[in-house]
Parts: structure tokens; sequence; C-alpha cells
């Protein structure tokens, strides 16, 4: 028994030492495609449907569609799906009514979408700040993620785990850009989808099948749309704050940035939702069948515990791969969004960098914003616990702004009144959010929207009272 369990471990470990250099080797091999800032932020705009739809998919599926749904589908049950539904029906809401406009902007980021819409760099600037802030926490909840599936195979080294997967998917962003995320998320998106599968249909058959599973916990594990600890109030919340960043989130629009045109984009966003429905019920029945084999574990735990103890030598290796990808696919997309967003509209603007420069200097800050992220995760704790706070932030500030900048012009809102909703609701949501008080955590959004039509009056007053004078 010693014996297979170490040649069990021995191969897991080739596998996932494998993949880890295959990602390295596509970044060296996309690193020549390289010429330019477009080369590195959007692949020059020419991604096909496949490439886009297969690098939104490994983006959504990361560590918190697939170690976090599962955590939620072992503590919660069924209603743990819900993460990932409410990022189906932002993605589709977007490819009806916004894909379109938000590729024919042609930019690079989601903040100069803000600038076009408002007018000034100051704008450009404050959203900046938000997302990268609200960013890192959520790069650092996907190290962890991947620390967790790493340790499964290597016990009691998670921070050492996450300081090397961190730095795999930071070498190969480093070198390919966005090309690099381009070409590997296709690979792990295939990956992800198969080991989602796998890792389901075994985890449920060992746990006795759905009927077995429904005998062996309370009713309240297969309870949907909402079950005795997941109301309305938190459904609705995990719409607004977590579907929301789907409908107007900077790692979502730096994949419609890259496509070759606008029916791209939205063809892409379709396909992605409909992968999306099937494949959250998929991860949180894994990790209900985890709750009912290992009911001992700690939930964001189940997934990679499942893995281990339930599928055989050899396709484990694969599945753990297959889980890997989805952390890594997600933070690298993250990590570039960031890094670009901090050169392109923080750095850019401020110190009048020329474009010549702008290859250098990104590079840079992928760098300095890895290493950051890495920081925050060898301190922060839980997956879901820090998405949702970055989710939070970002939410409460921006959306609002953003979704009404597309009519910014017929509803007279401007710059001014978008900096005082952007800013004041983003610090609302980061206080109530820390402060315990998540029941009212709603009231951020229309506090947004008082904000900016508040603010825009104000401004359009004062400046009429000035030309008066």
């Amino acid at each position: 028994m010693g014996l297979c369990a170490t040649r069990k471990n021995h191969m897991n470990n080739i596998i996932a030492g494998a993949f880890l250099l295959g990602m390295i080797l596509v970044g060296i091999l996309s690193f020549k495609k390289i010429k330019n800032a477009s080369s590195f932020f959007v692949a020059d705009r020419t991604a096909a449907t496949p490439a886009v739809t297969g690098s939104l998919l490994a983006t959504i599926i990361g560590g918190s569609s697939t170690i976090g749904i599962a955590g939620l589908g072992y503590s919660k049950g069924l209603v743990g799906a819900w993460w990932m539904l409410v990022g189906a029906i932002g993605l589709l809401v977007l490819s009806f009514w916004f894909a379109e406009r938000v590729r024919g902007y042609a930019v690079y980021t989601l903040p100069e979408i803000l600038e076009k819409q408002y007018g000034g760099n100051a704008i450009r600037i404050i959203a900046s700040g938000l997302i990268v802030a609200a960013w890192l926490g959520i790069i650092a909840a996907q190290i962890i993620a991947a620390g967790k599936i790493l340790s499964v195979l290597w016990p009691g080294q998670s921070g050492l785990l996450m300081i090397i997967a961190g730095s795999v998917f930071i070498t190969y962003t480093l070198l390919g850009g966005q090309y690099s995320i381009l070409r590997t998320d296709l690979i792990q998106s295939v990956l992800i989808i198969a080991g989602v599968c796998v890792c389901a249909a075994v985890g449920i058959s060992a746990a006795g099948g759905l009927a077995g599973m429904a005998t062996q916990l309370p009713p309240s594990y297969f309870s949907f749309p909402t079950a005795p600890d997941f109301g309305w109030i938190e459904l609705v919340t995990f719409l607004f704050f977590v579907g929301a960043t789907y409908l107007v989130g900077p790692d979502i629009y730096s994949r419609i940035f890259c496509s070759r045109d606008p029916r791209v984009a939205r063809r892409s966003l379709v396909l992605t939702a409909s992968v999306m429905i099937p494949t959250a019920f998929l991860i949180t029945l894994a990790g209900i069948a985890a709750r009912v084999l290992l009911p001992e574990i700690q939930p964001e735990s189940a997934l990679p515990a499942l893995v281990i103890h339930t599928i055989p030598t050899g396709l484990s290796g694969l599945v753990i791969v297959a889980l890997l990808a989805a952390v890594m696919s997600s933070a690298d997309t993250c990590l570039l969004t960031t890094s670009t967003i901090i050169t392109a509209d923080i750095l850019a603007p401020l110190l009048k960098i020329e474009e010549k420069n702008m290859l250098r200097i990104s590079r840079a800050c992928v760098i300095i914003t890895g290493i950051f992220s890495l920081i925050i995760a060898l301190r922060l704790q839980g997956i879901i616990a820090s998405l949702l706070l970055g989710y939070t932030v970002y939410s409460a500030g921006l959306v609002i702004p953003i979704l009404l900048g597309f009519y910014a012009h017929s509803l007279g809102l401007n710059a001014t009144g978008a900096i005082i909703a952007i800013t004041g609701g983003g610090a609302s949501g980061l206080f109530l959010k820390l402060s315990g008080h998540d029941s009212l955590l709603l009231f951020t959004i229309p506090l947004s929207a008082v904000l900016i039509f508040a603010g825009s009056y104000l401004f359009r007053r004062s400046h009429m009272t000035g030309q008066g004078l």
C-alpha cells in the first residue's frame, strides 16, 4: 500500500511539474510575437472566437470557481453554484447590450473607456487606483488557491508552493503578454472542463450517486435557488457584487479588446456563459460529494482532497493539473490587466511616457504587481472572503459610473459626478464590508447612482453660476 501511494505521488509530481514547465515554454515561444505595447496588451486585436472563448472560460473558471465554489457546495449545498451562475447572467447582459460598444472604443483598458465617456485624465487615474487596489486582492486569492492545490502533492509547504505557482504565471505573462495568455488559456480551458467533469463524475459515484448523497445530508444541501443559510438577500448580493464584475470587469473587457471584431466578442461571451451554467452545478456537486466522503476537512480543501481520495493514479495528476490550470489562467489575466492599467492609465498620463517605452515599463509593472500580490497571498487566508472583498469595493465604486457612462450625454452626467460616485461608492463598500455590515452592502449601488446624478447636477449649477458671474 505504501509503495503504491509513493508511485502515485511520484507520477502526480511529474505531471504537475511538466505542466508548470510547459506554461513557461509557451511564454518563451510567445516572446518573439511581442513587438510593441499593442502586442503585449491586446495581442494586436486579432483573436478569433475559439481563442477569446477559451480565454474567457479559463479566466472565469479560476480559483474562485473551482476551489471556492466546491467549498461553498461543501458548506452550503447546491446554492453555492450561484457564485458562477450570476457571472453567466452578467456575461449574457454584456453580450446583448454592451459588447459592441465596448469593442468599438478600441482601447487597452477599462479606465480608458471612462475617460472617453466623461472626459479628462482625473477620472481615468482615480478609477485605475480603485481597480488596482481591488485586483491585487483577487490575484492574491488565486495564488492562495494554487497553494492549496499543490499542497495536496506536497503537504506542509503552502508558502513555498504559492511562491512557485506565482513565479510560473508571472514569468510567462512577463515574456509573452497577451499572446502568452491567449495561448495558455486555450490549453488550460480544455484541461479545466475535462478535469471538472472527471472530478464530479468520480466524486458523485463514490458518494453513492445523487440519491445516496441526498440520504446522507440534510435536505437543505439540495435546496435551490435559496437555502436556510442562503436567502434572497445573499443571492441579490451575489448578483450585484459578483455578477456585476462580469458585466463590467477589467479582466472580461480585456478579452473583448483582444477580439478581432464586435461579432467575435458577442459570440464568445454567449458561448462562455452557456458553458458556465452546467459547470457551476458540476463543481458544486463535487463539493457536496466531498462533504459526504470527507466530512472533517476544511471547505476550501474539498476539491483537491476529493481528487486525491477518489480518482485513480495518473488521472488524479491530470485533474490536479486541471485545477491548477484553472487558478493560473485567472491569475495571469488579472495580473496582466492590473499591470496594463498601472502602466497605461496611471503612469503614462502622470509621467508622459512615450509609446516606445510602454513595453519595457509594462513588463516591470508585471513583476512588481506579481510580487505585491504574492506578499498579500502569504498573509491572507480564505479565497472566497478575499475575492468578495475585492468585488465589493470594485462593484460599489465603478459599476454604476461605467454603465451610465454609455448614456452620459443624454443623462447629463459629467466627470465630476462620476468621480464622486467612484470614490463615495468604493469607500462605502469597503467600510461596510470591513465593519461587518454585509446586510447594508446593497445600498451602495443606489448610493453610487445618487452620487453621480447629484455630483453632475451640482457641477453644472456651479459652472452655470460661474459663467453668469
